[in-house]
């Protein structure tokens, strides 16, 4: 909001004991991406915005998660469990730096948007002191009530609280709160815990912005944007309203999908114009896609670039590192790790391409192996341009393959081959002996062989 610093607190110390899991609750994933990394790309950033993350004691996964995502937050530890308003005090340093607008979210709500957090700091800017994000909820029973007067917020009224008839009330809380920077704390600090747990609550910084005659508005929403995780049920309902999400945001964007529903994205997947996805594909963090590439169906990608008007699959598997030139062709049963491959190559049936640079338009037949791994080491195979790899043929890296070189079908390669040169089958024999005299070559050095 132009003109206005601001402080953006995420509270995500729960452990989420209820997701029955050793992993901290907001490092679970949707979408590819974590609880935590959802709400900190929301919130605002840029000059003026400042970012107070409130996690748990020996959370130190979360803290890099932090650190990695927003370099620029600083991360505050709640040590002791005595509720909403007692965490958001965990950050007194940073609240009483005094933004102009202080927001408080929940790192366990991966689907708020940077628009309803600019929509929360806009009355602020009016003179309100506090907001209030709210939503009409299906089944209100166990969300506290918002209980408006006009256009004011008078009350919330948790649920064990409630009167017959404010139960009636589908207006409910979602917890997500934007103060007035500058009378942030001392609302914050008037909170009682006057309650049958005795813990402070930031809702009711309501009735302390009333006594203070000091205005509380509400700001609405879906039930959706709002969604909490605290079990592994509503992870999996959060993943289905964010895939919904992204798979109509990519065909608002001109990707075709011929049947959407069947179809996952990651939250940062990238199309370029008129690219087609077929049915049952999987595409991981990390994954671009450029002008008129197709995805046939089955097909699963990570962390990859694929090139304009490539092709891939069916039931092909790019890992990461993969990177498809224009026109490149990835086939059936066809996985790559590691691999660029230039404008034109075709690997169309059966191959594994594992740390491997092939030149434009080469050519790698079917049940070709990239012999990337000899137990102790990776190593390179590099295929020059034009070249053809016949089929059934292992290339035992590290090697090289020259430019429009010709290796036939059933060959074991564990040798360079020149440019334009021939190349056919080694003995089995030479081989098996070449093989056990880098073994004993590594084992003369202390290595032993790992799991491949």
């Amino acid at each position: 909001m132009t003109g206005r610093t601001s402080l953006t607190i995420v509270l995500a110390a729960g452990e989420g004991t209820r997701m029955q899991s050793s992993m901290p609750k907001v490092l679970h994933p949707v979408a590819g991406r974590s609880l935590l990394a959802h709400v900190l790309e929301a919130a605002p950033k840029g000059a003026g915005a400042s970012l107070a993350v409130v996690i748990g004691p020996d959370h130190g996964a979360v803290a890099e998660e932090i650190k990695r995502l927003r370099p620029d937050a600083t991360t505050f530890v709640q040590r002791e469990r005595l509720g909403t308003a007692h965490a958001v005090l965990a950050a007194r340093d940073a609240i009483a730096r005094g933004a102009d607008d202080l927001l408080v979210v929940f790192g366990d709500t991966p689907l708020i948007t940077a628009a309803t957090f600019a929509r929360m700091r806009a009355p602020l800017k009016n003179g309100a002191a506090l907001a209030v994000l709210g939503f009409h909820a299906a089944d209100p029973t166990g969300y506290g009530r918002l209980l408006v007067e006009g256009d004011q917020l008078v009350a919330i009224r948790e649920q064990a609280d409630a009167t017959p008839a404010e139960r009636t009330i589908k207006l409910s809380n979602a917890g997500v709160m934007a103060f007035d920077g500058h009378k942030a704390l001392q609302v914050i600090e008037e909170i009682g815990n006057a309650n049958s747990k005795g813990e402070y609550y930031l809702s009711d910084a309501v009735g302390v912005v009333r006594q203070l005659g000091l205005e509380a508005v509400v700001i609405e929403t879906s039930e959706d944007e709002v969604r909490g995780i605290n079990t592994k049920t509503q992870l999996a309902e959060a993943e289905q309203v964010m895939q919904t999400r992204l798979r109509q945001a990519a065909l608002d964007a001109g990707v075709t999908m011929v049947a959407p529903e069947t179809v996952y994205l990651a939250a940062d997947t990238r199309f370029g114009s008129d690219v087609t996805i077929e049915p049952f594909v999987v595409i991981g963090p990390g994954v671009t896609i450029a002008d008129g590439a197709v995805i046939h169906s089955f097909s699963h990608i990570v962390q990859s670039s694929i090139g304009k008007k490539a092709s891939v699959g069916p039931y092909a598997r790019l890992r990461p590192g993969t990177s498809l030139g224009e026109g490149a062709r990835i086939g059936n049963f066809v996985e790559t790790k590691a691999a660029t491959l230039e404008a034109g190559v075709k690997v169309n049936h059966l191959s594994y391409i594992g740390d491997t640079h092939i030149g434009a338009g080469a050519n790698v037949g079917a049940g070709t192996i990239t012999c990337n791994y000899d137990g102790f080491d990776k190593h390179r195979t590099t295929i020059g341009s034009g070249a053809f790899v016949g089929s059934n043929s292992s290339l035992v890296a590290p090697v090289t393959i020259g430019k429009g070189a010709y290796i036939g079908s059933g060959s074991v390669i564990s040798r360079d081959v020149p440019d334009d040169a021939l190349a056919v089958e080694r003995s089995q024999q030479t081989n098996r002996e070449g093989g056990a005299k880098r073994y004993r070559e590594m084992k003369t050095r202390g290595k032993t062989p790992k799991g491949g």
